[in-house]
This record gives C-alpha cells, sequence and structure tokens, in this order.
C-alpha cells in the first residue's frame, strides 16, 4: 500500500507538490532559477539546476505512522494511518490521522469515523481533501471499505475529518482504489477490490469506476462505470498509476499495461506495454511522475514509472524470499501520436527498488526516495519480522531528465538515511521547497521488532 499511495498513493501527492513549482519565494531552490530582465518580468532559465550538498534531518515525530501524506496548506500537511494502537489518541480512542504544523513542527489529532487502511487520495477544485475507499473495522471506528472521509484545512486548528457514512459514501467496496482530480474539480475513484487480501483477483476485482461527487454520464447516473482494462491487468493492479493529462485525458498503467482514457466519452485506448515484462502496480508498486510541461518542450506530457518487478502475479508467496530482488527500471513514454510509436526509452535507476517515491523538484528533476531493493509480495517463507522483504533503500537519488543518456541519475552530496522507509511510508513536497519523509510499517500492528512502526518525519533540502 501507498501513500500515497495517496497516489494517493501517487498521483495525489505529485499534483498536489505541483501547485508549488512557481513562485517559491522562501525556497533555495526556488530562488535560484529566477533571473529578472531590465524590463521587469521575470523569466525562468531553460536549465536551472540547484546544486550543492543536501541535507536530512530528523524534525519530530508524527504521533501516527505516515501511511499517506498530503500537504494542504502553506504550512500544514495531513497523515493518514490504518487503525492500530497509535501512541496519539483522540476522543478516547487511538487516533489513526493527523495534521502536522511544518512551521512549528507540532501535531494535532484528528478524528475520522472509518477505517482508512488501503484507501486513496484526492482534491477537490476548493481545496477539500477527499480519502476514499478502505479496510473494514479494525480495533474500533468504522467499516472503511465505502468510506469518503473530506478535510478542508483551516487557520485556526479546529477543522476536522468530516464523514457521514449513512449518506455520504462510495457506491460500492473499494480496497486499493486510485483518485485523480478532474478539470471541473471532481474526482474519479478508480479500481480497488470489493474485498482484502495481499493482491487482486477476478473474485475480489472491483473493475469500475466511479466520480465523487456523482455524475450523470455517458449513460451512467451515479452508478459504477465498468473499465475493460481493470479485467485485463488482473492480478497485480491495486493502486493503479493515474495523471491528468493537459488535454482532460487521463494516463492508466496497471500490471503491465498502459492505457488513456477519455472519461467524457469512456473509452480507453491502450498504450504499448511495459517494457521488460516488468509489473509496476500494488503489491510490485514502482514510484510514477509527470515530467515537466514546459514551454520548451510545448508542454507535450511525458510520464517516468521507476521500479516494480518481474515476478509473476500468480505464484504463491510462500514460494518466495525477502531476498527477491526488484526492479531498477525506468521507463519513459511521450504521450503524443509520435511519442506512442516511438514507444517506451528504459534506463537503470542506481539500484533496484520497489515502492518508491518520486518526488518532482521546483527545478524540474525528480528525487527519488524511499523503498526496497527487495520485493514485497503476500506472506513470504523468510520474513524479517512481519515485513515480506527486506533491504531498504536508505540513499535518495536525484534525476535529471534534460541531462543526457547515461548521467541522468546521481546521489551526489545526499546523505544516506537510517530510517528504514518501506512499506506504509511516504514523500511530499513541501511549499518551501523541502521534501518532508514519513512513515514505513510492514507490520499489522504497532511494533518495534526489526523494521519497526515508524513515527519519526524527517525533512530532506539543498542546503
Amino acid at each position: 500500500m501507498y501513500s500515497l499511495s495517496f497516489s494517493i498513493h501517487l498521483p495525489l501527492l505529485l499534483t498536489f507538490a505541483a501547485l508549488y513549482h512557481v513562485g517559491l519565494a522562501d525556497s533555495h531552490i526556488g530562488r535560484a532559477h529566477n533571473r529578472i530582465h531590465r524590463s521587469g518580468t521575470v523569466d525562468v532559465e531553460k536549465r536551472a539546476v540547484v546544486s550543492g550538498p543536501w541535507s536530512l534531518a530528523q524534525q519530530g515525530t508524527t504521533g501516527v505512522s505516515g501511511m499517506q501524506l498530503a500537504v494542504v496548506s502553506e504550512n500544514t500537511a495531513i497523515i493518514y494511518d490504518k487503525v492500530e494502537h497509535n501512541p496519539l489518541t483522540v476522543n478516547g480512542h487511538v487516533a489513526w490521522a493527523v495534521e502536522v504544523n511544518l512551521d512549528t513542527k507540532t501535531v494535532r489529532a484528528l478524528n475520522p469515523l472509518s477505517n482508512s487502511w488501503c484507501a486513496t487520495g484526492s482534491f477537490l477544485g476548493n481545496g477539500t481533501l477527499v480519502n476514499s475507499g478502505g479496510n473494514p473495522v479494525v480495533i474500533t471506528g468504522q467499516n472503511g471499505l465505502q468510506g469518503i472521509r473530506m478535510f478542508t484545512p483551516c487557520s485556526d486548528g479546529r477543522c476536522d475529518v468530516f464523514e457521514d457514512p449513512s449518506h455520504i459514501h462510495l457506491t460500492s467496496n473499494r480496497w486499493y482504489p486510485s483518485s485523480v482530480r478532474l478539470e471541473d474539480g471532481s474526482i474519479m475513484i478508480f479500481g480497488g477490490s470489493v474485498g482484502g487480501g495481499y493482491i487482486n483477483s477476478a473474485g475480489i476485482n472491483n473493475p469500475t469506476y466511479e466520480y465523487f461527487p456523482s455524475k450523470n454520464i455517458n449513460g451512467f447516473n451515479g452508478v459504477r462505470i465498468p473499465s475493460q482494462f481493470l479485467r485485463d491487468t488482473l492480478n497485480g493492479n491495486h493502486f493503479p498509476i493515474m495523471a491528468y493529462l493537459p488535454d482532460g485525458r487521463i494516463f492508466v498503467a496497471a500490471n503491465r499495461a498502459a492505457m488513456i482514457l477519455d472519461w467524457k466519452t469512456n473509452t480507453e485506448t491502450r498504450l504499448p506495454g511495459i517494457p521488460n515484462g516488468v509489473r509496476i502496480t500494488s503489491p510490485f508498486s514502482a514510484g510514477a511522475t509527470l515530467l515537466p510541461l514546459t514551454p520548451e518542450n510545448g508542454y507535450t506530457p511525458e510520464i517516468m514509472i521507476c521500479g516494480g518487478s518481474t515476478v509473476s502475479d500468480s505464484v504463491s508467496p510462500s514460494t518466495l524470499s525477502s531476498q527477491t530482488p526488484a526492479s531498477a527500471q525506468c521507463s519513459r513514454l511521450v504521450l503524443t501520436t509520435a511519442g506512442i510509436a516511438a514507444g517506451w526509452k528504459v534506463e537503470s535507476m542506481p539500484q533496484a527498488r520497489v515502492m518508491p517515491e518520486l518526488v518532482l523538484l521546483p527545478d524540474g528533476r525528480v528525487f527519488i526516495v524511499n523503498g526496497l531493493k527487495q520485493v514485497l509480495l503476500g506472506t513470504v517463507a523468510n520474513r524479517v519480522g512481519q515485513s515480506n522483504a527486506d533491504n531498504p533503500a536508505f540513499t535518495p537519488v536525484v534525476y535529471d531528465p534534460a541531462a543526457p543518456a547515461g548521467s541522468r541519475f546521481s546521489s551526489t552530496g545526499i546523505p544516506a538515511t537510517n530510517i528504514a522507509r518501506i512499506y506504509h511510508s511516504t514523500a511530499s513536497l513541501t511549499p518551501n521547497g523541502t521534501i518532508m519523509l514519513a512513515g514505513s510499517n510492514p507490520n499489522n500492528d504497532v511494533t518495534t521488532t526489526k523494521y519497526p512502526t515508524e513515527y519519526r518525519y524527517t525533512l530532506c533540502t539543498i542546503l
């Protein structure tokens, strides 16, 4: 499960972070790239890359583990966890959501009603964060499989998560769905399962999507809309990768396949498959981002997907090992007629990763962080504590899409962390240009065994 993937897991974090890529007045990164003409107009250099050492500093603790993370205002972020025995409490029960003040480094417990484990999230056009789907009851709270949790940020510290399960809920159960914001300010919630399981299958698949708020569109009035793509991509298609494109269509990738979805006509256009048989969605999760849309490239959309696995999605996990290697593959596809005909361009990261986060930086580079060098799949024969994978990727990597091929990846000047951020870890750009890292919890409940439930959060920035 992601953070973000809020993806939320992934599209949410990166889309929201993109809102801050212009005019970061207090950021080292933002200040470094502007040049002012005598006319007073501001231009952005074509190749404006900040150099120098990076810092990686622990800032405090979050009280709940950072399974899902989103920046919701200039100085606050929200974290959702699953329901577990966290040290922070609210209203007499364990807390599983908090608001983090990025200035004061303090947290405030929030009080969602239902279990947000395995949920997704996106923003409505008015800035309200909608966290949807989830998990049945664990310990306390309500069933979250049809949950819709809304949080509208405030400046007085009095806002909380709003839920009304009797009147506001999804049309069906969704475990491990994804979501994306549309141009009209609404949200599409896509895929998932109707019940739990480490991987999807025909018996629990929910091969549909829906809107929030609901729509009357293409003959479907407020009900689920079928997707053949979600049938064809079984089994490993939890948390599909989604990216909203400049022409209003949606890029979608799951398992080893990709498509462009025209939601206005409910038309699926298949794209070339992911190269070399690499699976890129949960439980083989890769990271993904749209590369920068700039005047120089004519605002041409290009997707990049890094990491994943070539392991079969029908094999029994008990036949695998916690040492089964992940993939180091990064693939780029230009989403134009000519780019699609040319196919995916493949590169390799310095180290393999599954469940990495790709954060688009204000200077147009991509920060690759978190994850494992081994595949995390079901219950393997030689678990490490309660983790089904070993060997965290401790050193972040910066990818420069404009650099010559063969010299785009670098970890120069970036310190390695000593905090394993694996399953249920997150990362997001913050408004001042720093990158917030949080979470990690491959455990059924809070534990201090190897790869423990992680409450520390870290900020990474260029000095």
